[in-house]
């Protein structure tokens, strides 16, 4: 989609040709295409709002029903935070007192959308014409457009004095291709300006990817981890007066689905991040803990909390010797422990009657998949599976999942 393309779904007949998309979004693109033109959209308008139409549909699952109004990009849609993170985030801002609020490279405008229904003034900034015209129509849709504005230029170039807060989400992306860019300092803004923020802003927050180095994390900077309902989906820098620990997990779990303005419960473990867990070897119960507490490196500190212990010092996995309830695993019952052997694991499966295997792995190289096929599976009974190493050897546990 171009500018051009753009403005025309923003006429009265690009609005009805939204509405007949939406109608048809889901099945069979031809059909779809073919439905509209015989209701006399014409063919670029068609396939405009056809894309619109399949673009909100997708993002239901992070706006929630606000979606239905959006206007969306394929690599903007990818890289919006999701609505429940975006909401944490802006009233985490608020209670830390910021009241006006830069977003420099807001995109389509999730995190601006959520601090402005905080009451934060927002000042957004985006390089990209189209996608900065689509924020402030966003913007505009929501009923926000007089406390979130976005202007279309260079991030690096705005003025953070006229701000008490600023947040930056630097494009991960390289332009046209869309393709991901893991050097930091190919992202836009470059990396260097991203982290300077801190020392120009009271109140700076930085939006990276979840596989963020942890020797890229500046000193005095609190890096978060988020997951919802087990997905990690998102990293964060919380800098200068933001910072309150090294590390932070945070586990959001939504209680009516991602609905505009909806609680999500949240869970929270906080630490160093350089703890080590002790080593033992496998215990009663098997704990895998949620992907944010492992990568935060806050596994030693779960370990203290569950009277735990690894059993490889590089291995996430943890066993006790009794079942603990807690958010921030999941817990397993070993009833066998093996050094791993396909036929040997395949007859205990074949005398137990596993025909449904759910399969773990940590520290293995083997794929889940085709050992499935290997097994050869019959059977009435279920059995979790997990691929590790115990003490450097490769070993594979036979679990039952404890109810949580």
């Amino acid at each position: 989609m171009d500018l051009e393309q753009f403005a025309a779904l923003r006429t009265p007949e690009g609005s009805a040709a939204l509405d007949a998309a939406a109608r048809v979004a889901g099945g069979d693109p031809l059909t779809a295409a073919a439905a509209l033109r015989s209701a006399g959209v014409p063919a670029g308008l068609a396939a405009a709002a056809l894309t619109q139409a399949e673009l909100r549909r997708r993002a239901a699952g992070k706006f929630g029903p606000a979606a239905s109004g959006m206007f969306l990009t394929r690599a903007g849609l990818e890289q919006a935070t999701r609505g429940v993170v975006a909401r944490r985030r802006a009233e985490r801002l608020r209670a830390a007192g910021v009241g006006t609020l830069a977003d420099l490279g807001c995109g389509l405008g999730a995190d601006a959308l959520a601090a402005a229904r905080a009451g934060i003034r927002v000042y957004g900034v985006e390089a990209d014409p189209l996608t900065a015209a689509m924020a402030a129509a966003n913007a505009e849709a929501a009923g926000l457009a007089d406390l979130f504005t976005v202007e279309c230029g260079d991030a690096t170039a705005f003025d953070v004095t006229r701000v008490d807060g600023v947040f930056c989400d630097p494009a991960r992306r390289k332009a046209g291709t869309g393709r991901r860019i893991f050097d930091p300092n190919a992202y836009s803004p470059p990396w260097d300006f991203v982290t300077g923020l801190a020392e120009r802003v009271p109140h700076t927050v930085v939006k990276v990817a979840p596989g963020l180095d942890h020797a890229l994390i500046p000193a005095g900077a609190e890096a978060e981890w988020v997951s919802v309902d087990g997905d990690l989906v998102e990293a964060a820098l919380w800098c200068g007066a933001l910072a309150q620990v090294p590390r932070r997990a945070t586990l959001l779990r939504e209680k009516e689905g991602p609905v505009a303005g909806a609680a999500a419960r949240a869970v929270q473990l906080t630490g160093s991040g350089d703890a080590e867990a002790p080593v033992g070897p496998p215990r009663r119960f098997l704990y895998d803990p949620d992907p944010a507490v492992v990568r935060a490196h806050l596994v030693a500190e779960l370990a203290g909390d569950l009277d735990a212990t690894l059993a490889d010092p590089s291995i996430a996995y943890l066993y006790g010797d009794e079942a603990r309830p807690t958010p921030f695993a999941r817990c397993l019952e070993i009833t066998d422990v093996l050094p791993f052997s396909l036929k040997r694991l395949r007859a205990l499966l074949r005398e137990r009657r596993v025909g449904r295997a759910e399969i773990l792995k940590r520290g293995s190289a083997l794929e889940p998949e085709k050992l499935r096929r290997d097994l050869k599976l019959a059977g009435d009974e279920a059995a979790s599976l997990v691929l590790t190493r115990v003490a450097g050897a490769p070993t594979v546990l036979i679990c039952q999942p404890v109810p949580a």
